[in-house]
C-alpha cells in the first residue's frame, strides 16, 4: 500500500476479557510497518468507543482499524458507514463473527491486506431511525437468550449463555410475528427470526447460510412455531446451516423487511435495539472494507 496511507487503531482494552488490550502493543507495532501514520485511540466504554471511531473518520484516516469484538466493531460500523475511511477488523472478543465475514481472522491478515490494498464494499442494513449493522439482525428466542443471560450476574463467560439457553428453552413459547418484504408478508407463529446481511452469528452459528454481502439483499430464515422437542433436535444443525432444510423453518431474500410482533425484542451484531415494530433496508456498498483472503468479493490492490 502506499505511504501516504494513515490509519487509526482503535483499542477496545475490555474485548476478550483483556485480550485486545495485551495485544495493543504488537498490533500497533505490525500496522507501523504497512502504513505511513497510525493514531491510537483507546476506548473503555462504548461510548468512548463511538466518540473515537467518529473522530477518526472525521478526521480523514484512510483506514479505521478496530482491535476488539463484535460489539467494537459494530460501533466502528456506525463511523465508517457511508464514508471514505475502510474498516478494517483485528479480532479480540468472543464471536468475532463481522471479522471472520472479512476473512481478517488475525492481525497478519489484516497486514497482509494493508500491505496489498485488498478491499470490497460490503452491503450494511440500516434499521429505520436506529443503527447500521453489518452481521445479523435478530428476535425471538435467541433475542431472548442475550436478554437473560444479561440480566444474570453468575456465572462468568460462555457458561452463563449456557444457563440462559436452557432456561429459555424451559420458558419456550411461540409468538405471533408478522414478517412484511417487497415481495411477502408472513403472519405467524414463530420462534425466531434472523435477517443475515452476513451468513453467521453467536460466534459462528451460520443462521442465514446462503447470505451474500455483496447482492444487495437480506436473507432471511423464519422458525415457525413447532414442538420443544423438534427445536432441540434442530439446534445441532444450527452449527452446519442445514436448519434451512427443515420444514418448520422458511428462507425469504429481500431489499427490505418490517418486523413486527407485540412482545418481541431485536438485537443487531449482538447490540439490543430500542424495540418492535422495526423496518431495516439492505443498503448495497455502504461500507467499505479491508479484507483478507477469506472475505468476499476481493477487489484487488487499491
Amino acid at each position: 500500500m502506499s505511504t501516504s496511507t494513515r490509519a487509526a487503531l482503535l483499542v477496545c482494552p475490555a474485548s476478550g476479557k483483556g485480550r485486545a488490550a495485551r495485544m495493543a502493543g504488537t498490533v500497533a507495532e505490525r500496522l507501523r510497518a504497512v502504513v505511513d501514520r497510525l493514531d491510537l485511540h483507546v476506548a473503555r466504554t462504548a461510548e468512548g468507543t463511538a466518540a473515537a471511531a467518529r473522530r477518526a473518520v472525521d478526521d480523514g484516516v484512510d483506514v479505521l482499524v478496530v482491535l476488539g469484538g463484535d460489539g467494537g466493531a459494530h460501533l466502528a460500523v456506525q463511523a465508517c458507514a457511508e464514508s471514505p475511511t475502510a474498516l478494517a477488523v483485528v479480532p479480540a472478543g468472543t464471536g468475532n463473527d463481522l471479522a471472520t465475514a472479512l476473512g481478517t481472522t488475525s492481525v497478519d491478515d489484516v497486514v497482509t491486506a494493508l500491505r496489498e490494498g485488498t478491499r470490497a464494499d460490503y452491503d450494511l442494513g440500516r434499521v429505520e431511525n436506529g443503527p447500521w449493522f453489518a452481521t445479523v439482525l435478530c428476535a425471538g428466542f435467541d433475542s431472548a437468550v442475550n436478554e437473560r443471560a444479561n440480566a444474570m450476574r453468575w456465572p462468568a463467560g460462555p457458561r452463563r449463555y449456557d444457563l440462559a439457553i436452557l432456561a429459555e428453552l424451559a420458558a419456550l413459547r411461540p409468538r405471533r410475528l408478522v414478517v412484511e418484504t417487497e415481495d411477502d408478508v408472513l403472519e405467524l407463529d414463530a420462534l425466531l427470526v434472523a435477517v443475515g446481511n452476513t451468513t453467521s452469528y453467536g460466534g459462528g452459528i451460520p443462521v442465514c447460510p446462503d447470505a451474500s454481502v455483496t447482492d444487495g439483499l437480506f436473507d432471511l430464515t423464519v422458525v415457525r412455531a413447532a414442538p420443544r422437542r423438534t427445536l432441540l433436535r434442530m439446534l445441532p444443525t444450527l452449527r452446519t446451516g442445514r436448519h434451512v432444510d427443515h420444514p418448520a423453518v422458511q428462507t425469504l431474500r429481500a431489499r427490505s423487511a418490517r418486523l413486527s410482533g407485540p412482545s418481541w425484542v431485536a438485537y443487531a451484531d449482538g447490540e439490543r435495539l430500542s424495540g418492535m415494530p422495526l423496518t431495516t433496508t439492505c443498503v448495497p456498498g455502504a461500507l467499505t472494507a479491508v479484507i483478507g483472503a477469506g472475505g468476499a468479493a476481493v477487489t484487488g490492490a487499491g
